[in-house]
């Protein structure tokens, strides 16, 4: 487990792992906010509270290790079940979030963008999520994409919509389909892939994110929670990814 007292700038620039081996975009399942809650005989609304502080640590840690994109899937589309109370203090915070660190990420350079349906948004969150999107828009550094509201079939689902409605108005011919016209036309239309799927908590799935861009992604799984993932647990992840051949169907050189 981490030290938790150890800062970013205590910790090594990860020189011994060449930055052609480092992944270009890291996703990551941010699961066990609750659970840590409960361990620590805590409401589970102080686990989401304690989660905002790992992604502000995390976010800066890529941006400064100059991670192309990072994906944090914040609140899938099977979230909307959870008791509306919990639900209120999600939003709550994620307002909050793209108040509160605005100027560390016009600072650091971080652009941010953000997939997902954003029906069910409170529309005050909304407004802030969207001023902190055009503001970060002219930024060159990190990408930071947040999943809010998302999942992997509504995804898929919206995109095949969208690809019919061009076949159907004669824009689009069916035998020109192609993997590259679905990725087209997914929320995530020109990122890259994530390299490296980060998952806390020891949960062994991917729990219905990036279902298309994952395919070929590496998997790192803590039995930490989020609210204990630490700087010292990214590079952790990273060094493995750096240490693993990627075939992509093939046989390694």
């Amino acid at each position: 487990m981490s030290d938790p007292n150890i800062s970013s700038t205590q910790l090594p620039d990860l020189n011994d792992v060449p930055r052609e081996r480092r992944p270009a975009h890291i996703a990551i399942i941010m699961d066990g906010n609750g659970r840590w809650a409960q361990r620590q005989q805590l409401p589970r609304i102080e686990g989401h509270r304690r989660g905002v502080a790992s992604v502000r640590r995390t976010v800066e840690e890529a941006a400064r290790l100059k991670i192309q994109q990072l994906t944090l899937y914040c609140l899938s589309s099977e979230n909307w079940k959870r008791p509306q109370g919990e639900l209120d203090f999600l939003m709550h915070l994620l307002e909050q979030y793209m108040i509160e660190e605005r100027s560390i990420i016009m600072d650091q350079d971080i652009v941010v963008e953000i997939i997902g349906r954003r029906k069910g948004i409170p529309a005050s969150t909304l407004s802030e999520m969207d001023k902190t999107i055009q503001l970060s828009s002219q930024n060159s550094g990190t990408k930071l994409c947040l999943a809010i509201n998302y999942g992997g079939r509504a995804e898929m689902t919206d995109g095949v919509r969208s690809i019919a409605r061009k076949v159907r108005d004669g824009l689009l011919d069916p035998d020109e389909i192609d993997e590259a016209t679905i990725s087209e036309h997914l929320y995530t239309a020109g990122m890259p892939d994530p390299d490296l799927m980060i998952r806390t908590a020891g949960e062994m799935r991917i729990s219905n994110f990036l279902l298309w861009q994952v395919s070929y992604a590496e998997l790192w799984v803590t039995e930490l929670c989020w609210p204990e993932f630490h700087e010292k647990d990214l590079h952790e992840a990273i060094r493995a990814y750096a240490s693993r051949q990627r075939r992509f169907g093939g046989l390694a050189t």
